[in-house]
């Protein structure tokens, strides 16, 4: 790659990278995880630089490959995993999120990954159904269908009773 194109390159990225890893920590709900999203989007993005620096709407392409690799990452499963001599030293534990935040996140993680996907880019994200559309590669239709699914999944979670927990004295609280 050119000196101009890797300049235009590291000012995008520069530019986009807290965005891209609060779209993708949006998706996963895993810091960890939301790094190695970006982390694979960027470089693929640096591979396919020239080609995807002339695209009309650079950051919409850049969506779709994090969508997709978060699709991606949810089908691979464990074979993916790489095992090291020791374990990597883990940095610092972000502040613990807020009770509503930490229920959505367990929430969304029950509902199937395109639905997810669809509920991240359209409320989490604010984007319109034609973006998310273009971003997952399908119809408006299908967009509005797996909002309504997964919008219905989620509220059965949401709305379930919490079972009644045995106090010691032997009545239920």
């Amino acid at each position: 790659m050119s000196d101009t194109s890797d300049a235009g390159y590291l000012d995008y990225v520069n530019g986009r990278v807290v965005a891209l890893r609060r779209m993708a920590f949006l998706l996963c709900g895993n810091p960890d995880q939301a790094d190695d999203l970006v982390q694979e989007t960027i470089t693929k993005l640096y591979a396919r630089w020239p080609r995807i620096s002339q695209a009309d709407n650079v950051d919409a392409y850049v969506h779709t490959m994090i969508v997709r690799a978060f699709l991606d990452e949810k089908r691979r499963g464990w074979w993916r995993v790489g095992l090291f001599a020791s374990a990597p030293e883990r940095p610092a534990l972000p502040p613990r999120p807020v009770e509503e935040q930490a229920t959505l996140r367990a929430a969304l993680a029950q509902v199937p990954a395109r639905q997810q996907a669809v509920l991240v880019l359209r409320f989490l994200c604010d984007l319109p159904v034609a973006e998310v559309a273009r971003i997952l590669g399908c119809t408006d239709g299908t967009v509005k269908s797996q909002t309504s699914h997964g919008l219905k999944r989620l509220r059965q979670i949401l709305d379930e009773p919490v079972p009644a927990i045995d106090s010691p004295d032997g009545g239920a609280r």
